[in-house]
């Protein structure tokens, strides 16, 4: 009888639940789930009730002695946030251990240092729960995708601000009613600001590009524009003018001579118009897609459920397949290199985000008098800056608003456009600047 492949869960929360009933229940699935055996799960709480049902005897305070257990194989990871799992992770691979986690912020952050340890121990560390939920992304960018250049990585990632954006469109109900009620219902956390300001799809971001491109990134340098702004008015007026609110993260390269040792890329998070015949524009609710384009592939997209229990819990045992595959067929001696998914085999860097090329939508808060849209559109001129359209709407007593959708150009020639009119004595106020697609 071939010998099962231990299994130490790091935390026995949504996720964690959801991993756990899968590998409990392994009637109907691959044969391969039968061969995987939990058998320590550090919590935070020995005597909570849980489904499934866990023997008392494999629950732990302590992740530590999950970590160190002889019978434990590979270490699964889905505590989250980046202590004690940045820890553990280490000492799960110095200890000769593979790990499979869920954690992108951690992968974003210490991302290289993972990779390296795992190189020099032997070990595995796969991520594929970390991007897109229950999506296959990782394995493709890393394998199937494999022989293509890639030049741009973009998408909805974050299911969070995907189902408030969805809603204000589709409703009308303003962002903070429908945030609360994201909350009741288990979208989005008592504390969303990962979600809504953007951090959860930097972090997601940051990991797909260095998949996508060969070379690790700052993710600090990423520049990051949240949702907690928006108002309910924009996605009005964006649908008016043919375009969906999305917050949109993307990774590309960017054309530049300066450093021929480094590949540049423009990466960034930001809401973003996106034209309803767009592929990413009818991703509504908590799902994700990822819009991958390359050559000789063209454009390839993902789409699927993002974020819960059931999809996250998919990707996790999606890893842990992968590991009792090789373990299988190699009877237990590891001979391949070690394959996280944020490696690197090339040196990237990130342009100045002042160099970004895109379309901008901004909308303008003015006094109603003859010439304000003229004189608007003589400073953009001025600057470089060519208007795709211009429409004013809503004049009342208390004003206009002017809505401007430029065609593409540096977000520094942006800058310099929204510094110059605001200086205009009819301009009250910038009330909105996104992105456009």
């Amino acid at each position: 009888m071939e010998a099962k492949i231990g299994i130490g869960l790091l935390g026995l929360g949504t996720v964690g639940s959801g991993v756990a009933s899968i590998l409990l229940n392994p009637e109907g699935r691959n044969p391969l789930i039968s061969n995987i055996e939990i058998v320590r799960v550090a919590v935070r709480d020995l005597k909570r009730p849980r489904i499934p049902s866990i023997s008392s005897n494999l629950l732990t305070k302590s992740p530590e002695e999950v970590v160190d257990d002889p019978n434990v194989q590979i270490v699964v990871e889905v505590m989250g946030g980046i202590e004690p799992s940045r820890t553990l992770i280490m000492r799960s691979i110095k200890a000769g251990k593979s790990v499979v986690t869920a954690n992108k912020a951690v992968i974003a952050l210490h991302g290289e240092e993972i990779a390296a340890a795992a190189k020099a121990s032997g070990v595995y560390v796969l991520i594929e729960a970390a991007v897109g939920g229950g999506i296959p992304i990782i394995e493709p960018l890393k394998q199937s995708l494999g022989g293509n250049k890639i030049n741009r990585v973009s998408g909805i990632i974050n299911g969070t601000t995907n189902y408030i954006l969805s809603r204000m469109a589709k409703e009308g109900v303003p962002y903070k009613e429908v945030l609360e009620e994201a909350q009741k219902l288990g979208f989005a956390e008592a504390d969303p600001a990962a979600d809504v300001d953007g951090l959860d799809a930097a972090d997601k971001i940051a990991i797909l590009s260095g998949l996508a491109f060969g070379g690790s990134i700052s993710r600090i340098d990423i520049p990051v524009q949240g949702i907690g702004s928006l108002k309910s008015r924009d996605v009005e007026y964006a649908a008016k003018l043919g375009y969906g609110v999305k917050l949109l993260a993307v990774a590309q390269r960017f054309p530049s001579t300066k450093d021929a040792n480094s590949v540049p890329l423009a990466v960034w998070v930001q809401p973003t118009l996106i034209q309803n015949d767009h592929p990413l524009a009818g991703v509504n609710g908590v799902n994700n897609a990822i819009l991958i384009e390359g050559d000789p592939v063209g454009e390839v997209m993902f789409y699927g459920p993002g974020a819960g229990a059931g999809p996250t819990a998919s990707a996790v045992v999606a890893d842990l397949l992968n590991i009792a595959g090789i373990h299988q067929i190699s009877n237990g001696s590891n001979g391949l290199d070690p394959l996280l998914s944020a490696s690197s085999w090339r040196a990237c860097h990130l342009v100045d985000p002042t160099e970004i090329v895109q379309s901008n939508y901004l909308r303008l808060i003015t006094e109603d008098t003859p010439g304000v849209i003229g004189r608007i559109g003589s400073l953009f001129g001025n600057r470089g800056v060519s208007i795709q359209s211009i429409v004013q709407f809503d004049a009342t007593s208390q004003g206009a608003e002017i809505v401007v959708i430029t065609h593409a150009v540096t977000k520094g020639q942006m800058e310099d456009s929204i510094n110059a009119i605001k200086d205009l004595a009819e301009v009250k106020r910038i009330a909105a600047c996104m992105g456009c697609l």
